[in-house]
């Protein structure tokens, strides 16, 4: 097998360019492909894809069982920037025991925003990671 270089998801969506106005707006994203119906943007080191289906058979995203996590550098600061700019969060900013503090959005199809800051995990989870 090929080295994979890289991997990024394509959503289906009823509206491409809501998803990219979204991303653009609120995490700055880059748009590095744009033909109306297929959207690719760039957030960081990571792409995120959304397409309008272009078969009557191909299913629009559903809206549940997805979540992108985003590290940031400061996410007080990040969820203080989003909740000024109007963005209500589903999950309060708080500390885990996993070893980060996060909390959640939602952006236009649904799909759950976890924001993030990494830290020290507590001591029964430190034994989970490699």
């Amino acid at each position: 097998m090929t080295d994979v270089k890289q991997i990024s998801p394509t959503i289906c969506v009823d509206d491409p360019a809501a998803c990219r106005d979204f991303y653009v707006q609120y995490f700055n994203a880059k748009v590095v492909f744009d033909a109306g119906w297929y959207i690719n943007v760039r957030i960081g080191k990571g792409e995120l894809c959304f397409m309008k289906p272009q078969r009557p058979e191909q299913p629009l995203f559903a809206g549940e069982g997805l979540m992108y996590n985003l590290e940031v550098e400061d996410v007080d600061s990040e969820h203080q920037r989003l909740t000024e700019l109007g963005l209500v969060p589903v999950m309060p900013l708080d500390d885990h025991p996993w070893g980060d503090r996060g909390f959640s959005i939602v952006d236009p199809n649904g799909i759950a925003l976890y924001i993030y800051t990494p830290r020290e995990p507590a001591p029964e989870f430190k034994q989970y990671f490699k």
